[in-house]
Protein backbone atom coordinates (compact mmCIF):
# COMPACT_ATOMS: atom_id res chain seq x y z
CA UNK A 1 0.00 0.00 0.00
CA UNK A 2 1.17 3.70 -0.92
CA UNK A 3 0.98 5.38 2.30
CA UNK A 4 2.61 8.82 1.32
CA UNK A 5 0.79 11.90 2.06
CA UNK A 6 1.57 15.49 2.12
CA UNK A 7 -1.44 17.78 1.66
CA UNK A 8 0.11 21.22 0.44
CA UNK A 9 -1.14 23.72 3.36
CA UNK A 10 2.03 21.04 4.80
CA UNK A 11 4.65 22.93 3.13
CA UNK A 12 3.30 26.66 4.33
CA UNK A 13 3.48 25.14 8.13
CA UNK A 14 7.11 24.55 7.53
CA UNK A 15 7.62 27.80 6.21
CA UNK A 16 6.67 29.55 8.93
CA UNK A 17 8.29 27.28 11.17
CA UNK A 18 11.65 28.00 9.52
CA UNK A 19 10.69 31.64 9.89
CA UNK A 20 10.04 31.77 13.83
CA UNK A 21 13.04 29.31 14.59
CA UNK A 22 15.34 32.06 15.58
CA UNK A 23 13.25 33.93 17.69
CA UNK A 24 13.59 30.23 19.76
CA UNK A 25 15.66 28.87 22.76
CA UNK A 26 13.66 25.83 23.34
CA UNK A 27 12.52 22.91 20.94
CA UNK A 28 9.33 21.09 22.57
CA UNK A 29 8.37 18.24 20.30
CA UNK A 30 5.95 15.78 20.79
CA UNK A 31 6.33 11.86 19.53
CA UNK A 32 3.74 8.93 19.85
CA UNK A 33 4.98 6.88 22.05
CA UNK A 34 4.04 3.97 20.06
CA UNK A 35 6.15 5.04 16.97
CA UNK A 36 8.48 7.08 18.71
CA UNK A 37 10.77 7.13 15.22
CA UNK A 38 8.41 7.07 12.74
CA UNK A 39 6.71 10.11 14.55
CA UNK A 40 9.46 12.69 14.09
CA UNK A 41 9.64 14.58 11.45
CA UNK A 42 13.54 14.37 10.06
CA UNK A 43 13.31 18.36 9.01
CA UNK A 44 12.79 18.91 12.82
CA UNK A 45 16.34 18.02 13.46
CA UNK A 46 17.55 20.29 10.80
CA UNK A 47 15.16 23.27 11.77
CA UNK A 48 16.20 23.04 15.64
CA UNK A 49 20.13 22.49 15.29
CA UNK A 50 21.91 24.48 18.12
CA UNK A 51 18.85 24.68 20.08
CA UNK A 52 18.08 23.22 23.34
CA UNK A 53 16.02 20.17 22.84
CA UNK A 54 13.14 18.73 24.99
CA UNK A 55 11.29 15.71 23.16
CA UNK A 56 7.81 14.32 24.79
CA UNK A 57 6.79 10.33 24.72
CA UNK A 58 2.92 11.41 24.43
CA UNK A 59 0.24 8.57 24.98
CA UNK A 60 2.67 6.70 27.10
CA UNK A 61 0.04 4.86 28.34
CA UNK A 62 -0.70 3.54 25.01
CA UNK A 63 2.52 2.19 24.37
CA UNK A 64 4.44 -0.94 26.36
CA UNK A 65 6.09 0.21 29.21
CA UNK A 66 9.43 -1.94 28.73
CA UNK A 67 9.65 -0.07 25.40
CA UNK A 68 9.14 3.15 26.93
CA UNK A 69 12.21 2.80 29.24
CA UNK A 70 14.35 1.80 26.41
CA UNK A 71 13.30 4.98 24.45
CA UNK A 72 13.99 7.53 26.86
CA UNK A 73 17.43 5.50 27.12
CA UNK A 74 17.70 6.27 23.59
CA UNK A 75 17.18 10.20 23.38
CA UNK A 76 19.13 10.71 25.89
CA UNK A 77 21.71 8.96 24.47
CA UNK A 78 21.01 11.47 21.26
CA UNK A 79 21.50 14.31 24.20
CA UNK A 80 18.00 15.28 24.17
CA UNK A 81 15.76 16.47 27.23
CA UNK A 82 13.20 13.37 27.55
CA UNK A 83 9.90 12.85 29.63
CA UNK A 84 7.03 10.17 29.27
CA UNK A 85 3.46 12.19 29.40
CA UNK A 86 0.00 11.46 28.82
CA UNK A 87 -1.43 15.10 28.06
CA UNK A 88 -5.22 13.97 28.02
CA UNK A 89 -5.12 13.08 31.57
CA UNK A 90 -2.22 15.29 32.45
CA UNK A 91 0.25 12.79 33.70
CA UNK A 92 3.77 13.63 33.82
CA UNK A 93 3.50 17.58 33.12
CA UNK A 94 3.92 18.80 35.87
CA UNK A 95 7.56 17.69 35.34
CA UNK A 96 7.75 19.44 32.00
CA UNK A 97 8.57 23.22 33.75
CA UNK A 98 11.74 22.04 36.04
CA UNK A 99 12.50 19.86 32.64
CA UNK A 100 12.51 22.92 30.46
CA UNK A 101 14.57 25.13 32.88
CA UNK A 102 17.21 22.09 33.37
CA UNK A 103 17.26 22.01 28.83
CA UNK A 104 17.51 26.04 28.99
CA UNK A 105 20.00 26.11 31.85
CA UNK A 106 22.83 27.80 29.55
CA UNK A 107 20.66 30.24 28.10
CA UNK A 108 19.30 31.34 31.57
CA UNK A 109 22.75 31.44 32.90
CA UNK A 110 24.01 33.88 29.63
CA UNK A 111 20.87 36.19 30.10
CA UNK A 112 22.13 36.23 34.25
CA UNK A 113 25.37 37.46 33.39
CA UNK A 114 24.03 40.42 30.93
CA UNK A 115 22.12 41.51 33.60
CA UNK A 116 18.75 40.51 32.04
CA UNK A 117 16.42 38.85 34.09
CA UNK A 118 12.84 37.34 34.21
CA UNK A 119 13.20 37.06 30.35
CA UNK A 120 10.89 34.19 29.37
CA UNK A 121 11.80 31.26 27.99
CA UNK A 122 10.31 30.93 24.24
CA UNK A 123 9.26 27.58 23.27
CA UNK A 124 8.37 26.12 20.34
CA UNK A 125 5.64 23.37 19.93
CA UNK A 126 6.36 20.53 17.55
CA UNK A 127 4.83 17.27 16.11
CA UNK A 128 2.90 15.41 13.33
CA UNK A 129 -0.68 15.59 12.80
CA UNK A 130 -2.59 13.82 15.42
CA UNK A 131 0.47 13.50 18.07
CA UNK A 132 -1.94 14.86 20.39
CA UNK A 133 0.08 18.58 19.99
CA UNK A 134 -2.94 20.50 20.73
CA UNK A 135 -4.25 18.29 24.04
CA UNK A 136 -1.03 19.01 25.36
CA UNK A 137 -0.80 22.81 25.17
CA UNK A 138 -4.80 22.92 26.14
CA UNK A 139 -3.72 20.55 29.22
CA UNK A 140 0.04 21.87 30.11
CA UNK A 141 -1.52 25.58 29.82
CA UNK A 142 -4.67 25.64 31.36
CA UNK A 143 -7.12 28.61 32.36
CA UNK A 144 -4.03 30.37 33.26
CA UNK A 145 -2.63 31.16 29.82
CA UNK A 146 -2.71 34.42 27.84
CA UNK A 147 -2.27 35.21 24.17
CA UNK A 148 0.89 37.86 24.72
CA UNK A 149 0.02 39.38 20.95
CA UNK A 150 2.09 39.24 17.99
CA UNK A 151 6.06 38.98 18.92
CA UNK A 152 8.76 41.45 16.19
CA UNK A 153 9.39 39.33 13.18
CA UNK A 154 6.88 36.75 13.80
CA UNK A 155 4.78 36.60 10.95
CA UNK A 156 1.65 38.27 11.35
CA UNK A 157 -1.44 36.64 13.40
CA UNK A 158 1.02 34.61 14.70
CA UNK A 159 0.29 34.19 18.56
CA UNK A 160 2.33 33.32 21.39
CA UNK A 161 0.73 31.36 24.24
CA UNK A 162 1.83 32.88 27.99
CA UNK A 163 2.14 30.30 30.46
CA UNK A 164 3.76 32.00 33.32
CA UNK A 165 6.16 34.76 33.97
CA UNK A 166 9.36 32.03 33.03
CA UNK A 167 7.76 30.03 29.99
CA UNK A 168 5.82 31.19 26.35
CA UNK A 169 4.89 29.11 24.19
CA UNK A 170 4.49 29.06 19.97
CA UNK A 171 2.12 26.77 18.78
CA UNK A 172 2.63 25.12 15.13
CA UNK A 173 0.47 23.05 12.77
CA UNK A 174 1.59 19.96 12.65
CA UNK A 175 3.51 18.70 9.63
CA UNK A 176 4.41 15.23 8.13
CA UNK A 177 7.19 15.21 5.36
CA UNK A 178 6.98 14.78 1.70
CA UNK A 179 8.96 11.45 1.15
CA UNK A 180 8.65 9.14 4.07
CA UNK A 181 12.02 6.83 4.06
CA UNK A 182 10.70 3.65 4.10
CA UNK A 183 7.08 1.82 3.64
CA UNK A 184 7.01 1.15 7.77
CA UNK A 185 7.20 4.65 8.91
CA UNK A 186 4.22 5.23 6.58
CA UNK A 187 2.66 2.22 7.94
CA UNK A 188 3.42 3.37 11.40
CA UNK A 189 2.10 6.59 10.93
CA UNK A 190 -1.17 5.15 9.36
CA UNK A 191 -1.99 3.02 11.73
CA UNK A 192 -1.73 5.63 14.69
CA UNK A 193 -4.10 7.69 12.96
CA UNK A 194 -1.51 10.70 11.56
CA UNK A 195 -3.36 10.30 7.56
CA UNK A 196 -6.61 10.54 6.58
CA UNK A 197 -8.30 6.93 7.04
CA UNK A 198 -10.12 7.49 4.22
CA UNK A 199 -7.76 7.29 1.77
CA UNK A 200 -6.05 4.23 3.13
CA UNK A 201 -7.47 0.46 2.28
CA UNK A 202 -8.34 -0.10 6.17
CA UNK A 203 -8.99 -4.06 5.63
CA UNK A 204 -5.25 -3.92 4.50
CA UNK A 205 -4.00 -1.76 7.25
CA UNK A 206 -5.38 -3.80 9.48
CA UNK A 207 -4.11 -7.16 8.17
CA UNK A 208 -0.52 -5.34 8.46
CA UNK A 209 -1.24 -4.71 12.31
CA UNK A 210 -2.49 -8.16 12.72
CA UNK A 211 1.02 -9.70 11.39
CA UNK A 212 2.94 -7.73 13.61
CA UNK A 213 1.07 -8.41 16.57
CA UNK A 214 1.27 -11.74 15.56
CA UNK A 215 4.52 -11.89 16.21
CA UNK A 216 4.75 -9.48 19.02
CA UNK A 217 1.91 -9.10 20.94
CA UNK A 218 0.15 -13.02 20.06
CA UNK A 219 -0.79 -13.68 23.55
CA UNK A 220 -2.79 -10.24 23.99
CA UNK A 221 -4.23 -10.50 20.35
CA UNK A 222 -5.94 -13.72 21.18
CA UNK A 223 -6.82 -12.80 24.74
CA UNK A 224 -8.77 -9.98 23.25
CA UNK A 225 -10.37 -12.03 19.82
CA UNK A 226 -11.33 -14.58 22.67
CA UNK A 227 -9.06 -17.74 21.05
CA UNK A 228 -8.76 -19.98 23.90
CA UNK A 229 -6.28 -22.39 24.84
CA UNK A 230 -8.01 -25.08 23.30
CA UNK A 231 -7.78 -23.55 20.01
CA UNK A 232 -4.15 -24.69 19.94
CA UNK A 233 -4.32 -25.80 16.12
CA UNK A 234 -5.36 -22.21 15.49
CA UNK A 235 -3.13 -20.30 17.08
CA UNK A 236 0.13 -22.21 15.14
CA UNK A 237 -1.73 -21.32 12.17
CA UNK A 238 -2.81 -17.61 12.65
CA UNK A 239 -2.54 -15.70 9.68
CA UNK A 240 -3.99 -12.03 9.85
CA UNK A 241 -7.10 -13.33 7.14
CA UNK A 242 -7.69 -15.90 10.48
CA UNK A 243 -7.70 -13.73 13.00
CA UNK A 244 -9.94 -11.60 10.70
CA UNK A 245 -12.51 -14.53 9.98
CA UNK A 246 -12.45 -15.26 13.79
CA UNK A 247 -13.43 -11.50 14.83
CA UNK A 248 -16.35 -11.83 12.55
CA UNK A 249 -17.36 -14.43 14.29
CA UNK A 250 -17.23 -13.31 17.61
CA UNK A 251 -18.23 -9.72 16.79
CA UNK A 252 -21.15 -10.73 14.83
CA UNK A 253 -19.60 -8.86 11.69
CA UNK A 254 -21.68 -10.21 8.68
CA UNK A 255 -23.42 -8.95 5.68
CA UNK A 256 -26.52 -10.02 3.87
CA UNK A 257 -26.65 -14.05 3.88
CA UNK A 258 -24.12 -14.12 6.83
CA UNK A 259 -21.04 -13.16 4.48
CA UNK A 260 -18.29 -12.12 6.16
CA UNK A 261 -17.74 -8.63 6.74
CA UNK A 262 -14.02 -8.13 6.88
CA UNK A 263 -14.09 -4.18 6.49
CA UNK A 264 -16.27 -4.20 9.78
CA UNK A 265 -14.12 -6.44 11.78
CA UNK A 266 -10.84 -4.47 10.34
CA UNK A 267 -12.58 -1.23 11.84
CA UNK A 268 -13.36 -3.27 15.05
CA UNK A 269 -9.11 -4.26 15.72
CA UNK A 270 -8.32 -0.48 14.21
CA UNK A 271 -10.53 1.07 16.86
CA UNK A 272 -9.26 -1.38 19.56
CA UNK A 273 -5.41 -0.87 18.66
CA UNK A 274 -5.74 3.07 18.89
CA UNK A 275 -7.45 2.80 22.01
CA UNK A 276 -5.27 0.30 23.42
CA UNK A 277 -8.36 -2.17 24.52
CA UNK A 278 -5.73 -4.74 23.11
CA UNK A 279 -3.35 -4.20 25.32
CA UNK A 280 0.00 -1.16 25.56
CA UNK A 281 1.64 -1.78 22.40
CA UNK A 282 4.82 -0.39 20.40
CA UNK A 283 5.21 -0.87 17.29
CA UNK A 284 8.57 0.03 17.04
CA UNK A 285 11.99 -0.36 19.24
CA UNK A 286 15.40 1.79 18.79
CA UNK A 287 17.56 -0.29 16.75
Amino acid sequence: MNYQWYPGHMTKAKRMMQENIGLIDLVIELVDARIPLSSRNPDIDELGKNKARLVLLNKSDLADAGANKLWMEYFRGKGFHVLEINARSGQGLRAIQGMVKEACKEKIERDRKRGIRNRPIRAIVVGIPNVGKSTFINSFAGKACTKTGNKPGVTKGKQWIRLNRELELLDTPGILWPKFESEEVGRNLALIGSMNDEILQMTELAADLIAYLLVHYREALFARYQIEEKEQEAKLDATPLIVLQHVCEVRKCYKKGQEADFEKAASIVMDDFRSARIGRITLELPS
